[in-house]
């Protein structure tokens, strides 16, 4: 994924880092937390991958983990990010975490609009939409969540849904911000212990209709600096098959990274299906 732009003779292109991020939703201590993260620090500082690689713990977890993962010095960007956060910077909202909260914990990203929480917990596009702009209010990159039920996608109008998804969750938000915006398609009957992955078909169309989406919103160029990256029962097995899949940018994994030898696996065969990333002459690729 590129971006045309008018580039001085002689200068070189710089190749973009696919994204490759797990949640570890409701699970793990502060101390496995703690564990997995530097054992990732650990495999990351012989690691060559191109490739930025980001973890989701849950918030009791977070700063330990950022504070692990600070001790990195692997050229493998290691990050963190919060499930979750209210679009409030403070305020009467009993159990909930405000951008500036996450900030300070130390996470780089905030994953916002999940299929589970949606359907478990009442979030809504417009709830979403709040979310977003207040995460890129205060320089925390958003991992925008879309995503179709099994009736959805049984009707046929799995594009129209999640292009509604979609535009509401970047309303109001700038061409300028889109660097800031990654969106991960997950559709919900694909998630949890008993999802099957949805077929590079179908990842292949609904990606393209989500890059159309962008494109009709922001123009080609800014819609270009976009990762859309691809969650749902993702597995060492299918990695492959997805990272051949155009406008797929990364893949956004659950339970099949919680072991860190795993979220390994994947990440290097992502990347070695991918192969290198070198953008094309007098193009110079996004991130």
């Amino acid at each position: 994924m590129s971006v045309t732009v008018n580039s001085d003779a002689g200068s070189e292109p710089v190749a973009m880092r696919d994204w490759l991020g797990t949640s570890w939703k409701m699970n793990k201590t502060v101390r496995e937390a703690v564990t997995y993260a530097d054992d990732l620090v650990a495999w990351a500082a012989d690691s060559d991958v191109d490739a930025t690689v980001c973890i989701f713990p849950a918030f009791t977890a977070l700063s330990a983990v950022a504070q692990a993962l600070a001790r990195s010095t692997s050229p493998v960007p290691i990050q963190v990010g919060a499930q979750n956060m209210h679009w409030a910077d403070a305020g009467s909202y009993t159990g909930e975490i405000s951008p500036l909260m996450v900030r300070d914990a130390g996470a780089h990203a905030v994953e916002i609009g999940h299929f589970e929480r949606r359907a478990s917990f009442g979030e809504t596009d417009a709830t979403v939409n709040r979310k977003v702009k207040a995460a890129l209010r205060h320089g925390l990159v958003a991992l925008v969540c879309v995503g179709d039920s099994s009736s959805v996608r049984d009707f046929g109008v799995v594009n129209e849904f999640v292009g509604m998804q979609l535009k509401v969750a970047l309303s109001g938000v700038s061409a300028a911000s889109l660097q800031e915006v990654i969106v991960a398609y997950e559709p919900g009957w694909a998630i949890g212990a008993g999802g099957v992955g949805a077929s590079t078909k179908e990842v292949a169309l609904v990606h393209g209709h989500l890059r159309s989406v962008l494109v009709d919103l922001y123009g080609e160029a800014p819609a270009r600096e976009v990762r859309i990256v691809y969650g749902g029962s993702v597995t060492r097995e299918n990695v492959p098959d997805y990272a051949a899949v155009s406008d797929v940018d990364g893949l956004f994994v659950g339970r099949a990274a919680w072991d860190v030898s795993e979220f390994v696996n994947i990440i290097e065969a992502f990347c070695a299906a991918r192969g290198p990333r070198s953008a094309p002459s007098q193009e110079v690729a996004v991130r």
